[in-house]
C-alpha cells in the first residue's frame, strides 16, 4: 500500500462498529502501533495485530462519499460501505443505493413522496445509471431487458422481517402496471395490484420487528404479450407460517384478516358470524396488543372486500370465506377439560363449538366426539381411543391450522384464476418476495427452512455476480485470474444431500416411535465429526448449530418432527367433508391430490421456462405422505430452476433499527444484515479484481490537469496510456481494455490525491499572482487618490481663505445695519408697549369706576324693594293678629248670648211673646210674598232678556278669568321670586364676606400663579415643539397608511384579477383536454376500423411490416397515395364493421356519456362561478345603493311615471285600434281595408318571428333526441347482424357526428358565456379603477385638510372641520341636483319620442293602401333579398364548379407540401383562397356549397394531421413540425377571415371600406368558427407534442450534462451503473443544439405567417418543457447538485434569455416558466449557514414547492457537509399550503387562445400561382 501523509483510516469500535481516525505520525514498516486522532479530537494509540500486522482500512476521498454506487468507491471494504450508506440515509434522506448489480433499500419508517406517477414517468425510458437509485430504476431495467433481449426477468427482493420487502415488491409491480398498461380492456393491471391487499390480509401479521410482516414467501410472474403489455399474472407461495393461527408471542398479532373481521362485526352482513372484539378470542388475544397504530382494521376490511370483488370472487364465496375464518376463531375458544388422566371431554352445549358447527355446517355431536377421540387402524380391527386434554388441544389447533392453510390455498388458486392470461404469453417478469436470513433466541423448523432457502439464493447470487465480472473482463479483452469467493455448496449439501438434515428428518418421521431426541442423536452421529459446518451446543442435547453464509444459527429440535409431518385427524376432516357449506366441501375435495405446502397454483401460466417432473399415477399414496420439508425442497428446486432461466435483478432490503424510528441508522444492525444479504460479498468480489472503471474520454477529461501539453495526443487511448505509465509505476494496478481503463482498489484515490495536489498548487499560484496584482492595483489607486486629495484640499483651503475675507467684510456691514435696526426696533417696541399699557390701564380704571357705580345703584334698588317688602310683611302680620283677636272676642260674646236665649226659650212667657211677634211677622210675610210674586214676573221677563246678554258676557268673563288666573299665577311666581330673591340676598351677603376673605388669598395666589405661568409658558413651548414633531410624524404616518391602503387595494385587485384569469385558464384547459380526449377516441375508432379492414384484406395474416421496414424516402413517396388507400379502405371497411365486436361501440358510448357528464359538471361549475360573480356584483350594488338612496328613489319614481305613461300609451293604442275597427264600420274593418292590413301585417311579422324561434328550438331538441336515440339504440343491440345493420344506419345518419356537433355546440355556448363573463369582468375592473382613483383623490384631499387642521388651535380646528363638512354636503347636494336635472332632461326627451311614435302610429293607421305596410318593412329587415350585381372590377371572390370541389381540396390541402411549393407562397395563401371560394358560395346564396366546402376542408386538414401523427410514431420524420406549423397558421388565418368578414361590428373596426364591402351577406358561420377553433386547438396540441419529441432528447444533455463553461466541473468516478457521459462527443447534444432548434422552430413559424401572439404561446410552452424536464432530472440526480452545476445552469438560462431578447419575446411569459429552474440553481449557490440564510432561502424559493426545496437542499447537503441552516429552512417551509408533488408535470399544455388578428391584405389583390394547379378557379 502507498503511504499517505495524514491519511485517514477506519478502526474497529464496539458501539459504532467502525470509527474514523487520522494519522498524526507517519507509519514505518515494523511499527506495532499507530498514533491516531479521532474525529472528536481525542488522541489514541492503535495496536496492530501481532500475527497478521494488517493495517487499518483507508478512508475514501470526500469526493467519493455519498456515491450512488458502492462499487464507485476507491477503497472497497466494510467500513466504507457502511459509512456511505449511513451518509446517504441519515444526511441525504436517500434510501436507495446501488452496490454493483444489487439495489440496497433501507426502510425509512416514514412515507416518502417518491413513488407517485410523476416519479414513474421520470424513470420510464431512462437508463439505469442516468438517474438516482430507485426501485423504479430496477423495474425499468428489467422491463427494458425483457423487451431488448427477449429474455424473461426476475426481481429478487430479500431481507429480514421489517426491512420493507413487501413494499418494494408492491412498488415494482405498480411500476409495471403503470408503464406497460394492459393488452386487453379487462383491467389486468388493476387486478395485479388488487391481489396485494388480499395477500397482505391473509398472509401478513404484526411481529415485534414489523407491523406488516409477510409470513410466507411468494413469487409473482407478471405475463406480457408481444407488445409487452400486461396480459396476466401467476403467484406461487412458499412456507406459510401456520403456527401463527393458534399462537402469537407478546406484542404480536395473528393474521390481519381476523382483526378485520372483528372490527367489522357490527356491520349487518357480519352479524351471523357472532363475532366481537379481538380481545375475546384466544387466537387473537395472546399478543395482548391487538391494535396497530395508524391502522383502521374496519377500513382495511372494506379494501379487502373491494379487492375480492375486483378479482372475481363473488359475494357468496366471500360470505363463505368469512364464515370459515370466523369458525376458526370460535374453534380456538372451544374449551377441552379433563375427564381423567387419559381422556378428555368438551362440556355440553359449548357456545363457541355450537357457533363453529353452525358456521361450518357440521353436526355438533360428531365434531365434539372427534375432537376428544381418535381412530386407530390395525390390520384386523379399528379402535376408537380417547385422548388426553393436551393431545385434544393440539388436535384442535392442528385442525384450525389445516383449515386456514386450505383457505389460503383456495384464495391463492382463485387469485391465479382471475389473473390468468387469456392470450398467449410471450414473456414474463417474476417478482420474488421472500424472507431473508433469520436468527432468533429460539429457532425452529420455520427458521431452518427460511435459512435453507436463503443459502440457495445466495449461491445463485454469487454465481451470477462472478459471471458478470467474467463477462466484463472478457468483453474488454483484459487478462484475468480466477477470483476466489465464498461457495456455500457444503452448507447446502449438509441440508439437502443424502443423509443430510432433511433426509434424516424425513427418515425419522417414517419411524413408528420417532422423536425429536432420537433425530438429534442421529444428526450428532452423522455430521458432528464429518462436517465442519455442523456443531453441537455445549449445554444442550436437543439442539444443533449450522454455520450459514451469514452467521451461526442454533436450532432447537423440539417440534421439528410434528411440523414436518403436519398431521391432522382424518375423522375430523371427514366431518368437515360432510358439511352443508359448499365452500368448505370445495376446500377439502382435493385432499387426495398432491399439493404443495401452500398450494402452488395449477396451470397459472401459459409459458413456463422450467417444467416439473411428471408424477406417476401409481405413486399417489406415497406422494400423499410427503413431508413439509420434502415438499418445500421440491418447490425451492423449481424456484431456483426458474430463476436460473431468467435474468435476475437483486433488491436487498435493510432494516436500519429495531425501534422503527424514522431515518435512524444503527450500525450494528445494518452491518449484520449487510453480511447476511450478500452485499459485502459483492464488494469483496469486485475488490478482488478491478473495481474502478473509466472510459478513456472520462479519464482524459478528469485527469487532464495532470498532463502536460506535449503529452496530449490526438489518440485519447495512447494519451491515457502514456500518462498512466508516468503516474502509476506498478502496472499491475491497472489494465487497459477496449473502451475502459480498469483500476485496482485504491488507485482512484491516489489519482484523486495527485489531481487535488496539482489543483492546490495551481490555486496557490493563481492566488499569489492575483493577490500581488490586487495589492499593486490598490497601491496605485491609493497613490492617485492621495495626489488628487492633496490638490483638491489645497484649492479648497485657498477658496476658504478668500471666502472668509469676503464674509468678514460683509459681516461688519451687516452688523452695522443690523444693530441700527435692532435699536430702532427696540425703541419702537417700547413706545408701542407704553401706549398699550396706558390704554389698557385707563380702560381698566374706567371699567372699575363704572362697575362701582353700577353696583351702588343696584344695591340701592335692592334695598328699596326689600324694605318695602319687609314693611308690608309687618303690616300683614299685625292685621292678621288683630282680626284673630276680634274673632275670639266676638265668639265669646256670642256664646254668652246663646246661653241666655236657651234659658229664655224654656219659659211660657217667652213663647207668648214669640207668638205675638210671629202673627205680625206672618202678615208681613204674606204681603212680602205678593210683592215678590209681582217682582218675579217682572224679573222673569228681565231674565229672559238678560240670558242672551249673559251668555255673551260669560264668554268674556271666562276669558278674563283665564287672564286673571294667569296673572294670579304670575303673582304667585313673583311672590316666590321675591322669597328666592331674599334668600339670594342673604346668600350674596354671605358670599360677599367670603369673597372679601378670598380676595386676599387670590391676590396671594396671583403672585404665585404668575410665577407658575411663566414656568408653564416655557413648558408649553417645549410641548409645542414636541407637538410639531408629532404632527410631522402623524402626517408621515397618514401618508404611509394611505400608500399602504392604496397598495393593499391594488394588490387585492391584482389578486382578484389573477384569480379570475387562472379560473378562466383552468376552464379553457379543461375544455381543451376534453377536446383532446374526444379526438383521441375518434382516432382510436378509426384505427380499429382500419385494423379490421386490413386484417380482412391482407391475404397472409402472419406477415406484417415492422417499423424497420419503413424508410423516410418511402414514406415521402407514399405521402399522397396513402390518402387514397385510406379512403378506399374506409369505404371497404363499412362492410367489415358489421361483424366487429360490440364492445368498442359500448365503450364509445360510455366515453361520450362521460364527456357529457364532465361537460355538464363544467357547465354547472361555470354557472356557480357566474352566480358567485353575480352575488358579488349584487353586494357591490347594494353598497352603492346605500350611498345613493335618495337618487335611486327618485329614479324609481321616474321609472314608475314612465311605466304608467307607457301603459297609458298602450291603452291609447288599443283604443285607437278598436276605434279604427269600430268607427269605420263594416267597410273599414273589412279584410281589404288599410287599417286591417296594417294590423294583420304586424300580426304576421310577429308570428313569423315566433315560428323562426320555434324552428331553432326544434333543431336543438332534434339533435339531443337523435343523440339519445342513438345511444339507446346502441345499448339495445344484442345480435351481431342487427348490430351491423344499426352501425350502418348510424353511419348513414351521422348519429355520432350529431352527438359530436351537439357537444361542440355546448362548448361554444360555454365559450360565449365565458367571454361574456370576461367582458363583464373587464367592465367591473374599469369601474373599480375609476372608484379607486376617486378614492385616492379624496384621500389626498382629506390628508391635506387634516394636515392644515392639525396646525390650527383646537377651537379653530373644530370650526374648520364643521366648515369642511358643510362644504362637502353642499357639493354632494349640487351633484345630486345635477343628476336630477340630467334625468329630467332624459325623461322629457323620452316623452317627446313617445309622442312622436304615437303620432307615427296614428298616421300609419290613417293612411291608405298606397304606402308600404309595416309587415313588409319587417320582412325586409329580417331577411334582406339578395339581388346579384354585376361588378366591373374583381371583387375578391373565386368561383368553382361543384364537381371541382374534391380537386380543390386535393390540390390545395392534401398534396400541398410546405417544404416544396408552399415555401414561396404568401403566408396564409391557402386560407385566403378557401375563404374567397366561400365568399362566392355565400354571394350566390348556395347553402349546400358552403357547408360541403367547409366540411371537406376541415376533414382534409384532419387527415393531414392523422397521417403526420402516424408517420411521427413510425418513421420519425423530421419535417412534421413544418407541416403542422403550416396548417396551424392557415387554420388560424381562415378563422380570422371568417371573423373579419362576418359583418360583426366588433370584428370590423380595423377594416377598410373595401373590406367591409366584402363581408358575408347571407350566412352566419359562427358554428363553423367554433369548429375551426377546436381544430386549431387540436393542431396546436399536435404541434406541441411534435416539438416536445424533438426537444426531449436534447434537454438533459444540453442543459445539465454538457459543460458549457469548460473546466468548472469534472467527471466523478462512476461504478458499475455508468451514467451518460457529459463530455461533448459527436453524438451528444449541447446548449447550442437547443438554441439552434429553437431558432429553427421560430423561423419556421414566422415564415408560415403564424400570429405573433400564437408564437409567444408556443415559445412559452417550449420553455416550460425545457425548465420542467431539467428541474425534474436535477431533483432526481444527486451528482448534479453542486455549486459548479448551479453556475452552469444559470449560464444556460442566461443564454436562453438572450435568445428571447434577440427574438423580442421577453414579454411572452417564457422567462417566468424558467423561474423554478433559476431558483433551484440559486439554491445550489446560496449560503446555507445561518438562520438569516434560511430566511433568504424561504423568500427566494417562492416558485418551488416545499418538497422540492427540501429534496434539493438534502441532495446538496449530502454532496458537501451537513448544513445547520437547512433544518431551519425545512421548518419554515412546512407552513406552506401546497401539494406534496415533487416533480413538475411535463405533460401540461397551457390553454391556447387565438386573439383576433385582422389582415390588411385586400382580397382583390391576391394572385394564384400556377404551381398550385388551380386553373379551374375563376376570378369574380
Amino acid at each position: 500500500p502507498v503511504s499517505f501523509t495524514f491519511a485517514r483510516v477506519w478502526i474497529p469500535d464496539a458501539d459504532e462498529v467502525w470509527k474514523s481516525a487520522e494519522l498524526t505520525k507517519n507509519y514505518k514498516h515494523g511499527d506495532s502501533t499507530l498514533h491516531l486522532t479521532l474525529e472528536d479530537g481525542m488522541d489514541i494509540e492503535h495496536k496492530l495485530d501481532d500475527k497478521t500486522k494488517n493495517l487499518p482500512h483507508l478512508r475514501n476521498p470526500d469526493i467519493l462519499v455519498g456515491e450512488n454506487d458502492l462499487t464507485a468507491l476507491s477503497y472497497l471494504h466494510e467500513p466504507a460501505v457502511l459509512h456511505n450508506l449511513k451518509v446517504r440515509f441519515t444526511d441525504s434522506k436517500l434510501i436507495y443505493t446501488y452496490c454493483g448489480i444489487v439495489l440496497v433499500a433501507i426502510n425509512p419508517y416514514e412515507n416518502l413522496p417518491i413513488y407517485g406517477s410523476d416519479i414513474i414517468n421520470a424513470y420510464s425510458g431512462q437508463n439505469m445509471g442516468d438517474m438516482d437509485p430507485h426501485i423504479f430504476a430496477v423495474a425499468e431495467e428489467a422491463y427494458k431487458q425483457m423487451a431488448r433481449d427477449e429474455r424473461n426477468q426476475s426481481i429478487i427482493v430479500s431481507g429480514e422481517s421489517g426491512a420493507g420487502k413487501t413494499v418494494s415488491a408492491k412498488y415494482a409491480m405498480r411500476y409495471f402496471a403503470t408503464v406497460s398498461g394492459a393488452a386487453t380492456e379487462a383491467n389486468v393491471e388493476e387486478k395485479v395490484l388488487a391481489s396485494n391487499p388480499i395477500m397482505e390480509a391473509i398472509g401478513n401479521a404484526k411481529t415485534t420487528r414489523n407491523d406488516n410482516s409477510s409470513r410466507f414467501g411468494k413469487y409473482i410472474e407478471i405475463g406480457f404479450d408481444k407488445r409487452y403489455r400486461i396480459i396476466g399474472a401467476n403467484m406461487r407461495t412458499y412456507l406459510l407460517e401456520k403456527s401463527r393461527v393458534v399462537f402469537q408471542a407478546d406484542e404480536e398479532r395473528n393474521y390481519h384478516i381476523f382483526y378485520q373481521l372483528c372490527a367489522s362485526s357490527h356491520l349487518p352482513e357480519f352479524k351471523n358470524l357472532k363475532l366481537g372484539s379481538a380481545d375475546v378470542f384466544h387466537c387473537t388475544n395472546q399478543g395482548r396488543n391487538p391494535v396497530i397504530d395508524g391502522v383502521d382494521d374496519a377500513k382495511e376490511m372494506c379494501t379487502t372486500q373491494h379487492a375480492f370483488s375486483l378479482l372475481g370472487i363473488n359475494e357468496l364465496n366471500q360470505k363463505g370465506l368469512f364464515q370459515v375464518l370466523a369458525a376458526i376463531l370460535h374453534l380456538g375458544n372451544v374449551e377441552i377439560k379433563d375427564r381423567d388422566s387419559d381422556s378428555s371431554i368438551i362440556p355440553p352445549n359449548n357456545r363457541h363449538l355450537t357457533v363453529f358447527c353452525e358456521l361450518m355446517g357440521v353436526t355438533y355431536q360428531d365434531m365434539s366426539h372427534w375432537l376428544c377421540h381418535k381412530k386407530l387402524k390395525t390390520a384386523q380391527e379399528t379402535y376408537i381411543k380417547p385422548i388426553p386434554r393436551l393431545q385434544a388441544s393440539n388436535a384442535r389447533d392442528a385442525l384450525a391450522k389445516h383449515i386456514y392453510a386450505k383457505v389460503f390455498n383456495w384464495i391463492v388458486d382463485h387469485v391465479n384464476k382471475s389473473l390468468r392470461a387469456t392470450v398467449k404469453q410471450h414473456s414474463f417478469i417474476g417478482v420474488l418476495d421472500i424472507y431473508g436470513f433469520e436468527t432468533f433466541e429460539i429457532n425452529s423448523f420455520e427458521q431452518f427452512c427460511i435459512n435453507y432457502a436463503n443459502e440457495k439464493l445466495q449461491q445463485q447470487f454469487n454465481m451470477h455476480v462472478f459471471k458478470l465480472e467474467q463477462e466484463e473482463y472478457l468483453k474488454e479483452q483484459i487478462p484475468w485470474t480466477l477470483i476466489d469467493f465464498y461457495d456455500n455448496q457444503p452448507c447446502i449439501n449438509l441440508i439437502e444431500a443424502k443423509m443430510g438434515v432433511l433426509d434424516l428428518l424425513d427418515e425419522e418421521c417414517k419411524m413408528p416411535k420417532g422423536s425429536d431426541d432420537s433425530w438429534a442423536q442421529k444428526l450428532y452421529n452423522t455430521h458432528l465429526k464429518t462436517c465442519s459446518l455442523f456443531e453441537k451446543p455445549r449445554m444442550s442435547n436437543k439442539a444443533f448449530i449450522i454455520q450459514h453464509f451469514a452467521d451461526k444459527v442454533q436450532y432447537q429440535c423440539d417440534g421439528f418432527l410434528e411440523k414436518n409431518k403436519d398431521t391432522v385427524n382424518e375423522e375430523q376432516i371427514n366431518v368437515l367433508k360432510a358439511s352443508k357449506l359448499d365452500l368448505l366441501v370445495e376446500l377439502f375435495q382435493d385432499e387426495e391430490k398432491v399439493t404443495s405446502p401452500t398450494g402452488t397454483a395449477p396451470g397459472g401460466r401459459t409459458r413456463l421456462s422450467v417444467k416439473p417432473k411428471e408424477v406417476r399415477s401409481g405413486a399417489s399414496s406415497k406422494e400423499h405422505k410427503k413431508t413439509v420439508g420434502c415438499q418445500f425442497r421440491n418447490s425451492l428446486a423449481m424456484l431456483m430452476e426458474t430463476l436460473n432461466a431468467t435474468t435476475p435483478h437483486y433488491v436487498r432490503c435493510i432494516k436500519p433499527n429495531d425501534l422503527k424510528f424514522p431515518f435512524t441508522f444503527d450500525p450494528k444492525r445494518a452491518v449484520q444484515q449487510l453480511r447476511a444479504c450478500g452485499v459485502l460479498e459483492t464488494i469483496r468480489i469486485s475488490a478482488a479484481g478491478f473495481p474502478s472503471r473509466w472510459t478513456y474520454q472520462e479519464f482524459f477529461s478528469r485527469y487532464r490537469v495532470l498532463m502536460k501539453q506535449k503529452d496530449v495526443l490526438s489518440d485519447r487511448r495512447l494519451t491515457c496510456r502514456n500518462v498512466l505509465e508516468k503516474l502509476v509505476q506498478d502496472q499491475d494496478k491497472y489494465q487497459f481494455g477496449k473502451t475502459k481503463i480498469f483500476f485496482r482498489a485504491g488507485q482512484v484515490a491516489y489519482l484523486e490525491k495527485l489531481r487535488a495536489d496539482k489543483l492546490r498548487k495551481a490555486c496557490v499560484r493563481i492566488q499569489k499572482t492575483i493577490r500581488c496584482w490586487l495589492v499593486r492595483k490598490k497601491y496605485l489607486r491609493k497613490k492617485h487618490a492621495a495626489i488628487t486629495i492633496q490638490r483638491y484640499t489645497r484649492g479648497h483651503q485657498a477658496r476658504c481663505l478668500v471666502k472668509y475675507m469676503r464674509q468678514t467684510l460683509a459681516a461688519i456691514t451687516i452688523q452695522k445695519f443690523q444693530r441700527m435696526c435692532v435699536q430702532r426696533k427696540v425703541y419702537l417696541q417700547k413706545q408701542a408697549a407704553a401706549l398699550v399699557m396706558q390704554t389698557i390701564l385707563r380702560a381698566y380704571m374706567a371699567r372699575q369706576k363704572y362697575q362701582g357705580l353700577l353696583r351702588n345703584h343696584k344695591a340701592v334698588f335692592i334695598q328699596k324693594h326689600v324694605r318695602g317688602w319687609l314693611a308690608r310683611q309687618r303690616y300683614k302680620r299685625s292685621l292678621r293678629a288683630i282680626v284673630y283677636l276680634q274673632c275670639c272676642i266676638r265668639r265669646m260674646k256670642a256664646k254668652k248670648e246663646l246661653k241666655k236665649l236657651k234659658i229664655e226659650a224654656r219659659s211660657v212667657e217667652h213663647f207668648k211673646k214669640l207668638n205675638v211677634g210671629m202673627e205680625n211677622k206672618i202678615m208681613q210675610l204674606q204681603r212680602k210674598l205678593d210683592e215678590q210674586a209681582k217682582d218675579n214676573r217682572v224679573t222673569s221677563e228681565r231674565l229672559n232678556c238678560l240670558e242672551t246678554s249673559h251668555a255673551v258676557e260669560s264668554e268674556k268673563l271666562k276669558v278674563e278669568v283665564s287672564k286673571l288666573k294667569g296673572i294670579e299665577e304670575e303673582a304667585k311666581n313673583n311672590a316666590n321670586r321675591v322669597t328666592s330673591l331674599l334668600e339670594q340676598l342673604e346668600r350674596l351677603r354671605k358670599e360677599l364676606t367670603t369673597t372679601q376673605k378670598e380676595k386676599k388669598t387670590i391676590e396671594d395666589w396671583a403672585t404665585k400663579y404668575r410665577d407658575e405661568m411663566e414656568k408653564m409658558v416655557a413648558e408649553l413651548k417645549q410641548q409645542n415643539g414636541l407637538l410639531k414633531t408629532e404632527k410631522d410624524d402623524l402626517n408621515r404616518m397618514i401618508k404611509e397608511q394611505s400608500q399602504q391602503m392604496t397598495e393593499k387595494m391594488t394588490r387585492a385587485l391584482a389578486e382578484e384579477t389573477q384569480q379570475l384569469e387562472s379560473d378562466l385558464n383552468e376552464e379553457r384547459s379543461r375544455y381543451q383536454n376534453l377536446l383532446t380526449e374526444h379526438l383521441r377516441l375518434e382516432e382510436r375508432y378509426d384505427d380499429l376500423k382500419e385494423e379490421i379492414t386490413l386484417s380482412v384484406s391482407v391475404p397472409k395474416p402472419g406477415h406484417r411490416r415492422t417499423d424497420s421496414t419503413h424508410s423516410s424516402n418511402g414514406s415521402e413517396c407514399t405521402y399522397n397515395s396513402e390518402f387514397a388507400e385510406s379512403e378506399e379502405s374506409s369505404r371497404h371497411g363499412e362492410d367489415v364493421t358489421r361483424g366487429m365486436d360490440t364492445s368498442l361501440t359500448l365503450k364509445l358510448q360510455k366515453r361520450v356519456t362521460e364527456l357529457e357528464q364532465e361537460k355538464s359538471s363544467l357547465r354547472n361549475e361555470l354557472e356557480n362561478k357566474e352566480d358567485q360573480f353575480q352575488r358579488a356584483r349584487v353586494r357591490d350594488d347594494e353598497e352603492h345603493k346605500k350611498s345613493r338612496g335618495a337618487e335611486l328613489e327618485y329614479e324609481s319614481l321616474k321609472r314608475q311615471e314612465l311605466d304608467s305613461e307607457n301603459k297609458k300609451l298602450k291603452h291609447d293604442l288599443t283604443a285607437m285600434r278598436q276605434s279604427l275597427l269600430g268607427n269605420a264600420g263594416a267597410g273599414a274593418g273589412a279584410p281589404g281595408s288599410p287599417p286591417y292590413k296594417v294590423l294583420m301585417d304586424q300580426l304576421n311579422s310577429s308570428c313569423e318571428e315566433l315560428e323562426v324561434r320555434k324552428e331553432e328550438v326544434l333543431i336543438l331538441r332534434s339533435q339531443l333526441v337523435s343523440q339519445k336515440e342513438a345511444m339507446q339504440h346502441k345499448e339495445t343491440m344484442t345480435e351481431p347482424v342487427h348490430y351491423a345493420e344499426d352501425v350502418h344506419k348510424m353511419k348513414d345518419s351521422g348519429a355520432i357526428t350529431q352527438a359530436y356537433l351537439g357537444l361542440k355546440e355546448t362548448n361554444r355556448l360555454l365559450e360565449g358565456q365565458m367571454q361574456q363573463q370576461r367582458r363583464s369582468y373587464d367592465n367591473e375592473v374599469e369601474v373599480l379603477r375609476g372608484e379607486l382613483q376617486s378614492v385616492k383623490e379624496e384621500n389626498n384631499r382629506q390628508q391635506q385638510l387634516l394636515a392644515q387642521n392639525l396646525q390650527l388651535p383646537p377651537e379653530a380646528r373644530i370650526e374648520a372641520s364643521l366648515q369642511h363638512e358643510i362644504t362637502r354636503l353642499t357639493n354632494e347636494n349640487l351633484d345630486l341636483m345635477e343628476q336630477l336635472e340630467k334625468q329630467d332632461k332624459t325623461i322629457r326627451k323620452l316623452k317627446k319620442q313617445l309622442k312622436v311614435f304615437s303620432k307615427k302610429i296614428g298616421e300609419m293607421g290613417g293612411k291608405e293602401g298606397d304606402t308600404i305596410s309595416p309587415g313588409q318593412m319587417v320582412e325586409e329587415t329580417v331577411r334582406p333579398v339578395n339581388i346579384p350585381r354585376r361588378e366591373k372590377d374583381f371583387q375578391g371572390m373565386l368561383e368553382y364548379k361543384k364537381e371541382d370541389e374534391l380537386k380543390l381540396v386535393k390540390n390545395l390541402i392534401l398534396e400541398l407540401k410546405p417544404r416544396g411549393v408552399a415555401v414561396n407562397l404568401i403566408p396564409g395563401l391557402p386560407a385566403y383562397i378557401l375563404f374567397m371560394c366561400l365568399r362566392h358560395a355565400d354571394y350566390v346564396n348556395d347553402d349546400q356549397k358552403v357547408r360541403t366546402l367547409l366540411t371537406s376542408t376541415i376533414n382534409s386538414i384532419k387527415k393531414i394531421l392523422k397521417l403526420l401523427l402516424y408517420l411521427c410514431s413510425n418513421t420519425k420524420r423530421g419535417d412534421d413540425f413544418e407541416t403542422v406549423s403550416f396548417w396551424l397558421s392557415n387554420t388560424c388565418r381562415f378563422l380570422h377571415c371568417l371573423k373579419q368578414y362576418s359583418g360583426d361590428e366588433s370584428f370590423m373596426k380595423h377594416n377598410t371600406p373595401k373590406q367591409n364591402d366584402h363581408c358575408l351577406s347571407n350566412f352566419d358561420l359562427a358554428e363553423y368558427r367554433q369548429v375551426l377553433s377546436d381544430l386549431a386547438i387540436q393542431i396546436y396540441q399536435q404541434l406541441i407534442k411534435c416539438m416536445e419529441n424533438i426537444l426531449q432528447p436534447m434537454i438533459v444533455s444540453g442543459m445539465l450534462e454538457h459543460e458549457t463553461i469548460q473546466g468548472v466541473s469534472g467527471v466523478k468516478p462512476t461504478g458499475l451503473r455508468k451514467r451518460t457521459s457529459s463530455i461533448a462527443d459527436e453524438g451528444t447534444y449541447t446548449l447550442e443544439s437547443i438554441l439552434r432548434q429553437l431558432s429553427a422552430f421560430h423561423s419556421t413559424m414566422c415564415q408560415h405567417g403564424t400570429d405573433p401572439e400564437l408564437i409567444k404561446q408556443v415559445v412559452k410552452q417550449q420553455f416550460y418543457i425545457i425548465g420542467a424536464v431539467t428541474l425534474n432530472n436535477l431533483l432526481l440526480r444527486k451528482d448534479m447538485c453542486s455549486w459548479s452545476k448551479g453556475m452552469q445552469i444559470r449560464y444556460n438560462v442566461s443564454q436562453l434569455e438572450e435568445w428571447l431578447r434577440d427574438k423580442s419575446l421577453m414579454l411572452c411569459g417564457a422567462k417566468e416558466t424558467l423561474e423554478p429552474l433559476i431558483q433551484a440553481a440559486q439554491l445550489l449557490q446560496v449560503k446555507k449557514k445561518t438562520d438569516e440564510d434560511a430566511e433568504a432561502i424561504c423568500s427566494m424559493c417562492n416558485s418551488l414547492s416545499t418538497s422540492q426545496v427540501s429534496n434539493h437542499s438534502s441532495l446538496f447537503c449530502s454532496c458537501t457537509k451537513p448544513i445547520r441552516a437547512l433544518s431551519t429552512t425545512h421548518t419554515r417551509l412546512r407552513d406552506r399550503c401546497e401539494t406534496p408533488q415533487l416533480l413538475m408535470d411535463t405533460k401540461i399544455i397551457y390553454p391556447v387562445t387565438f386573439p383576433f388578428n385582422p389582415s390588411s391584405l385586400a382580397l382583390e389583390t391576391i394572385q394564384i400561382p400556377g404551381s398550385l394547379n388551380l386553373a379551374f378557379l375563376t376570378r369574380v
